[in-house]
């Protein structure tokens, strides 16, 4: 998985990680990382960084599940969403 950037238009960051062969691109909302104790916060770039790193393999289970049209995944994750690449 990699991490291409905050896409500030969505809130969301923007992945891309291989699955069966092909780079899917997809949206990871940043609220994942924030602070629920705090309303209306958003995390810090390095916040989104860190929490997606730690969660590696549930993103990318999550993206690999959207990919193949399979069930959504569980939440939070299921709030990723995947994109077209233009």
């Amino acid at each position: 998985m990699e991490v291409k950037g905050r896409d500030p238009a969505t809130e969301c960051y923007r992945v891309v990680h291989d699955v069966d062969g092909r780079s899917v691109t997809a949206l990871v909302p940043e609220r994942l990382a924030a602070d629920l104790r705090l309303i209306g916060a958003r995390p810090s770039h390095q916040t989104a960084y860190v929490w997606m790193a730690e969660h590696k393999d549930r993103i990318e289970a999550a993206i690999a599940q959207l990919a193949r049209g399979g069930r959504r995944p569980k939440p939070p994750f299921d709030q990723i969403t995947l994109i077209e690449d233009r």
